[in-house]
C-alpha cells in the first residue's frame, strides 16, 4: 500500500512541468510518512535538482508538523487548564504514549525528535511530546532539525541513487 502511494506520487509529479514539479514536493512532503525525506527523495530522482527538491519537501513537512505541534499545544492547554484534581492513578496510558514516554526519559527531546521519524511521522512524534508535557519551543527547535536533516540526507541519497542508475 505504502509503495503504491509513492509509486502513484512518482508517476502524478513526473507527469508535470519542472517547475511545478517542485510546488508538488510542498504538499507531498505534508503527507505523514513521506514527510521531507521520501519527499527530498522523490524530487531528486525525478531529477529536480538538490537545492530545490530538499527544501520544497521540507517547507511542506515543517508546515503541516508545526501546525498539528501548536494544535496538540493548545488542545493540551485547554484540557489542564483549571484541573484542580490530581490525575486519575487507576487509568493506564497508552502502549504508544508509555514508548514515547519512555524515549522521552531516555533520549531526551533532541533524541526523540531525531529518532522518531525512523519509527513513525513527525506528525505524530511531535504532538505526542507536547501531550507529554515537553517543552514547545524546544520541540518545534528539535522537530524543525530534524525535518532538515533528514530531507537533506534522503535528498543526498536520492542524487546518488539517481546518478547510479543512470
Amino acid at each position: 500500500m505504502f509503495q503504491d502511494l509513492l509509486a502513484q506520487l512518482h508517476t502524478h509529479v513526473s507527469g508535470l512541468e519542472p517547475w511545478q514539479q517542485v510546488l508538488a514536493l510542498v504538499p507531498a512532503g505534508a503527507i505523514p510518512f513521506i514527510e521531507s525525506y521520501f519527499g527530498s527523495f522523490l524530487g531528486t530522482t525525478l531529477g529536480i535538482h538538490p537545492a530545490l527538491a530538499v527544501p520544497a519537501a521540507v517547507i511542506g513537512n515543517l508546515l503541516a508538523t508545526f501546525v498539528v505541534i501548536a494544535l496538540s499545544g493548545r488542545a493540551r492547554d485547554a484540557v489542564t487548564a483549571g484541573r484542580a484534581r490530581p490525575r486519575d492513578e487507576d487509568k493506564q496510558p497508552s502502549r504508544f504514549r508509555q514508548k514515547v514516554a519512555s524515549a522521552l526519559e531516555k533520549y531526551g527531546v533532541p533524541g526523540v525528535c531525531l529518532l522518531g521519524p525512523l519509527i513513525v511521522a513527525s506528525q505524530i512524534t511531535g504532538p505526542t511530546l507536547v501531550a507529554l508535557g515537553a517543552a514547545r519551543g524546544r520541540v518545534y527547535l528539535w522537530m524543525g532539525i530534524s525535518i532538515i536533516l533528514w530531507g537533506v540526507v534522503f535528498g543526498v541519497f536520492g542524487s546518488l541513487f539517481l546518478a547510479a542508475i543512470v
